[in-house]
């Protein structure tokens, strides 16, 4: 089977990398953009077959589906981070819209088939009120965020297409999600990534913070690629699935389980810069729709998900 696999090189892109190649006669493909990092991928480099394309590049994709002919796809490869959505809005809706357009016209007009898993987000949800939680997959779309309008664009395409043209594609709405190799600008992972420089003491020992009153459902990325294939292998095509822990935790609370692993005792600082023009206040999901069809449940605990991203951190600084 061939399966590929779009932002290979990202951090669940590099996870569910990992796992695809425990399962037997699974070939993975990845396509990155010339230069990406990949950091992410080397010790699996080897194992894997890649290829440049950009997704706003409607020839480059077309090619690409041609020469492999996948018969799975996960697309993954986004501008994922919500505050630089607020100063690229342009770059992040043409990014993740218009790539994902590019990829299903690709596989329309070859007459293809494959399955193809859009990754979505709870961004998608924005603004949800206290009498909606826990959020399940029926509820209002408000995003708060060009990058929450971005995942709505990605989420409703996906759906238009399987309508329209019956593309076999099933839909996830993914709450937060962490681990090693995270992005250092996503909170978790900056707050490790801080907490790891000042213990090397090279960082002064104040450990700088946006807002710490939201609260997040969190869950580890090993569990989530689980949970992607999961949903290719048994969800219903044109249906969406929420992916989460139904538990949440304030982002205070995240960074109090951090610190309770340091080997420093930092002060608390809140950053401006670090704040955006308007929060999620919370979001806690509900993930019965896809546990009662696939059997799926997150298995890791929160605290070694931020253990292992603390180590992670202090592997690298």
């Amino acid at each position: 089977m061939k399966v590929l696999i779009t932002g290979i090189t990202g951090f669940v892109g590099s996870h569910l990398a990992e796992y695809l190649l425990t399962k037997k006669n699974v070939e993975v493909y990845g396509i990155e953009r010339w230069r990406s990092k990949e950091d992410n991928i080397l010790n699996i480099k080897e194992k894997i077959r890649l290829s440049y394309c950009d997704l706003r590049d409607a020839s480059s994709v077309h090619e690409i589906i041609r020469k492999i002919k996948p018969e799975r796809i996960f697309h993954l490869a986004a501008q994922s981070f919500v505050l630089s959505s607020w100063m690229a809005p342009a770059e992040t809706l043409t990014t993740n819209i218009i790539g994902e357009l590019n990829l299903f016209e690709a596989v329309r007009e070859l007459g293809l088939h494959p399955r193809i898993h859009i990754a979505g987000s709870s961004e998608e949800y924005g603004s949800v009120l206290e009498k909606e939680l826990p959020v399940k997959e029926t509820n209002p779309l408000r995003p708060l965020s060009p990058y929450g309008v971005s995942k709505v664009g990605q989420d409703l395409l996906a759906y238009q297409y399987h309508q329209s043209y019956g593309l076999y594609v099933v839909r996830t709405r993914a709450f937060n999600h962490t681990g090693p190799r995270r992005g250092e600008v996503f909170a978790t992972s900056n707050f490790a990534k801080q907490i790891a420089l000042i213990e090397k003491r090279r960082q002064e020992p104040v450990v700088k913070v946006g807002n710490l009153t939201s609260r997040r459902d969190f869950t580890d990325v090993r569990d989530v690629v689980k949970a992607y294939w999961l949903a290719l292998e048994k969800g219903e095509k044109g249906e969406v699935y929420n992916i989460c822990s139904g538990k949440d935790y304030t982002m205070r609370q995240v960074l109090n389980l951090l610190l309770q692993m340091a080997k420093v005792k930092p002060k608390i600082k809140q950053d401006p810069r670090r704040m955006r023009p308007s929060d999620v206040m919370r979001l806690l999901g509900d993930n019965t729709k896809f546990r009662k069809l696939t059997g799926w449940k997150p298995e890791i605990p929160f605290r070694k998900t931020l253990k292992d991203l603390l180590n992670y951190w202090r592997e690298r600084v």
